[in-house]
């Protein structure tokens, strides 16, 4: 396993949709793996491949927001069994340093596969469903603050320019979220 750098907004990757994985073999099973070791250090909730510079869709979580039972997911889709919203805080590794409120539905039903190509079902509510949401928009190219409200959207843009990370680094381009 490998802690790799994560790619920061304004990469093209982030902005790419991530291929599916069609082979399961011991390449991805490495990825799975570096993108847990990353994230581990990293001290995030959740983490993308295209984070990594790897389109492909496949994320990793933190096994404490679904009790150590699931640490990734591949080819996720998601299911919303109900209208209910959730209004929280979100941050996102590529965009170090800012926070915003983020509204995500309250429950989602992530249907996929394990690094080994066995089925999964991930039920998620509150946290756990906002980060699988987070994670499954980067996998379309899709960034939190794509669903941020018009003037918060101008606001942020201003923050990413002016940050010292962000020195030369080119700003996004706003899309909408297909979920």
């Amino acid at each position: 396993m490998t802690v790799l750098p994560i790619k920061l907004v304004g990469d093209r990757v982030l902005r790419t949709p991530a291929a599916p994985v069609t082979d399961f073999d011991a390449e991805l099973r490495k990825l799975v793996d570096d993108l847990s070791e990353t994230l581990a250090d990293s001290q995030g909730a959740g983490l993308a491949a295209p984070q990594l510079g790897v389109s492909l869709r496949v994320f990793a979580l933190a096994p404490q927001l679904s009790d150590g039972k699931v640490d990734h997911l591949v080819n996720p889709v998601l299911e919303f069994p109900d209208e209910e919203d959730q209004d929280g805080f979100e941050g996102c590794l590529s965009i170090p340093g800012i926070y915003l409120d983020t509204r995500r539905r309250m429950n989602v039903v992530a249907k996929g596969y394990t690094k080994r190509g066995d089925p999964l079902q991930l039920v998620g509510e509150g946290l756990l469903s906002r980060c699988i949401q987070h994670e499954t928009d980067h996998l379309d190219g899709v960034l939190f603050i794509d669903r941020q409200r018009p003037g918060q959207r101008e606001r942020l843009l201003t923050t990413i320019r002016e940050a010292a990370w962000a020195q030369g680094v080119p700003m996004p381009e706003v899309r909408t979220s297909p979920h």
